[in-house]
């Protein structure tokens, strides 16, 4: 997972993570608004059973809260929305604009929460990061388009992986892999290289290369025609191999209007290869892409 950029493939399910999200911030707030009734409640019978009358006070004491308020300061939000231009689906000559609603949450230095799922930093030196990842695919509906039509569906599914990255000057070397459970149930890994420059105090660039692998069952679920398949869609069998399914490149622009508000655009391009390339579903092996986002940090 990218330190910056946001997958396409989360679209379907960034709207039903922001309400997630901000339904669990609620449910924290209550959580220390009640903490902190039932602290005053706590007190005010201890002095009763005293005999002393209950003090009343229109300031909370800081001490109880100082503690919360040191943790919540470890926290930078990032609330926004853009639109996104994609194919269909991998391999499709058509194209989708989709909006897209954004929220990311970074605790400290090691934890971050996005629409593309979560990265945990397990260990980390000046030059060298192990994160933990846990992401998610959305799969694929045969009603995306009408060339996908007696295919079936690929389901959601549930990823899990790790990142290892390298700090070379400006830029970061990078190597991922994820497995699938459920959905496709494949393996997927991703090398590449990403680097970020600093044209001013507001504006910044950023460059991002990388080469994906992808094994014989993530391959067959969204390249492959089986036999079933093939006598509903129309398609020729067909059933791919392990191997490099796609190289990209994308470039990225953010301008800071102040230490809060940004936008970001996205532009990038995909070359589908290999195996996947010659699937019978692919129009196009040449895949773009474009992201507009405007967003508030807090």
């Amino acid at each position: 997972m990218s330190r910056s950029s946001i997958s396409p493939s989360s679209r379907r399910t960034t709207a039903r993570f922001l309400k997630r999200l901000l339904l669990a911030g609620l449910s924290m707030t209550a959580s220390v608004t009640s903490a902190s009734e039932a602290v005053a409640a706590d007190a005010s019978v201890d002095e009763m059973r005293s005999g002393e009358v209950p003090s009343v006070s229109s300031q909370p004491d800081p001490s109880r809260f100082g503690r919360i308020v040191e943790r919540l300061g470890e926290w930078e939000v990032v609330v926004g929305g853009g639109a996104l231009i994609e194919p269909e689906y991998e391999g499709s000559d058509e194209f989708e604009v989709t909006p897209v609603p954004f929220v990311s949450a970074t605790y400290g230095d090691w934890l971050k929460i996005d629409p593309t799922g979560a990265a945990a930093t397990v260990y980390r030196t000046d030059a060298i990061r192990l994160d933990g990842l846990l992401g998610y695919e959305t799969g694929r509906s045969e009603d995306d388009s009408d060339r996908l039509r007696g295919l079936g569906d690929v389901d959601f599914g549930v990823n899990v992986g790790a990142l290892a990255a390298l700090e070379v000057g400006p830029a970061e070397l990078f190597v991922s892999a994820q497995k699938t459970i459920g959905g496709s149930d494949g393996f997927v890994a991703e090398a590449g290289a990403e680097v970020e420059y600093a044209v001013s105090q507001s504006l910044f660039l950023g460059l991002k290369g990388s080469a994906t692998f992808a094994d014989e069952k993530h391959m067959q679920a969204y390249f492959g025609i089986d036999a079933v398949q093939s006598v509903r869609s129309g398609y020729a069998a067909y059933e791919p191999d392990a191997g490099i399914k796609r190289v990209d490149l994308a470039a990225t622009a953010t301008f800071a209007f102040n230490e809060n508000w940004f936008a970001r655009g996205e532009a990038g391009v995909g070359v589908l290869i290999g195996d996947a390339a010659d699937s019978p579903i692919v129009q196009d092996e040449i895949q773009p892409s474009g992201l507009l986002l405007v967003g508030y940090r807090f």
